[in-house]
């Protein structure tokens, strides 16, 4: 058996075995590149008038509001200036659902609660759920991880079984003329897969490797240290003692790494502790989720730790470049707007498939010529 007719029966297995899962998650990829934009629009009351956010007076009104949630608090620092989404971990409601936190968006002023969820709960981080877990927790999520590096093998044995012979390539490339569906079938799958394939390699590779994050970092380890944020130890303060406000904090963060663009603010527990700001360093290309740290003592407001993650080696590199290459971020609109046909594409390849698959089977027996 040559190397192209064990390519062809691969991809022929892979795609049987696993092409619904890898749809799933294809399309509900897809509705995620847009999944920020698309709750919004399912959720009109977010949409509000831009203005600075003021988040002390978000986490007075958060606190207020939810006296049993004494933990941290975190806040997205957004691009828009609209309302201010913050989510608490590990709600006791939710307690055993795993990642299931406390959504929550306030006015811009912080004065104001406009929603309340829980991750999970709702469309789109059912979607994510579904997407990333396939709605079944860390099990899911290594499923998912696997599903990639299978992925990976679809693609690579649908290139070879391809791949034409020297001098071939015109007439490989060439979209035929032909009275058969099966021909035609195969012409569409052909050209679909081309299309899409480096966008489906990047997928499926980012993919697996956020959805394996040990196996991954056991790997990069091997070429490059991995770095990690010297995280201090949490000191318990005095119950009620005065604690610095996120907008301190926010200015004592951006000082010690002055370039960088504020992406996140985790607060201390209401006992005290320390701040924990994530910021979008400039060599660092992804804007929700940097992978820069800096810690402020809630008390006293001394810097305790900061961590600048683009300056700490290759392994530390690639792991900045995992989410904004996955969601399409890094492209820029146009870059999304690929990722999201990508998406659309696992459909449109498995139905010409394995619609081409069943014609050859002896018991259809309908014409496949075109009408």
């Amino acid at each position: 058996m040559n190397f192209r007719k064990a390519a062809r029966r691969l991809h022929l297995w892979c795609s049987l075995s696993i092409g619904m899962l890898l749809v799933l998650i294809g399309l509900s990829g897809a509705a995620l590149v847009y999944y920020v934009e698309i709750d919004r629009v399912l959720h009109p009351v977010l949409d509000v008038k831009p203005q600075s956010p003021d988040w002390d007076k978000a986490l007075v009104t958060l606190r207020t509001a939810y006296p049993d949630k004494s933990g941290a608090w975190r806040f997205e620092v957004t691009t828009d200036n609209g309302t201010i989404p913050a989510r608490y971990n590990n709600p006791v409601e939710k307690m055993g659902q795993g990642f299931a936190p406390m959504m929550v968006w306030l006015s811009p002023d912080g004065t104001q609660i406009l929603r309340r969820d829980y991750w999970g709960d709702y469309l789109m981080t059912w979607l994510y759920n579904l997407h990333f877990q396939l709605l079944m927790g860390d099990v899911g999520t290594a499923i998912v991880g696997y599903l990639g590096l299978f992925s990976l093998v679809l693609l690579l044995t649908g290139l070879l079984s391809w791949w034409p012979r020297r001098g071939q390539w015109l007439k490989a490339l060439r979209f035929k003329k032909r009275s058969a569906i099966i021909g035609l079938l195969y012409d569409w799958h052909k050209i679909t897969g081309l299309l899409f394939l480096l966008p489906l390699l990047l997928l499926s590779l980012t993919g697996a490797m956020l959805a394996l994050p040990v196996e991954t970092r056991l790997v990069l380890s091997l070429f490059s240290e991995l770095k990690q944020p010297n995280v201090p130890k949490t000191v318990v303060t005095v119950q009620g003692g005065l604690l610095i406000a996120p907008s301190v904090a926010a200015k004592l963060a951006l000082a010690a790494l002055p370039d960088a663009k504020l992406a996140w603010i985790e607060t201390p527990t209401m006992e005290g502790g320390f701040y924990r700001l994530r910021l979008q360093a400039q060599q660092d290309p992804s804007r929700r989720f940097p992978h820069s740290y800096v810690y402020i003592d809630a008390v006293t407001a001394e810097v305790v730790s900061v961590f600048n993650n683009p300056t700490q080696g290759a392994a530390n590199t690639i792991l900045n470049w995992l989410h904004p290459l996955h969601d399409g971020s890094v492209f820029g609109a146009i870059g999304r707007v690929i990722w999201l046909l990508s998406g659309l594409s696992c459909l449109l390849l498995f139905v010409l498939g394995l619609w081409r698959w069943l014609l050859r089977k002896p018991y259809f027996h309908w014409n496949n010529k075109p009408t």
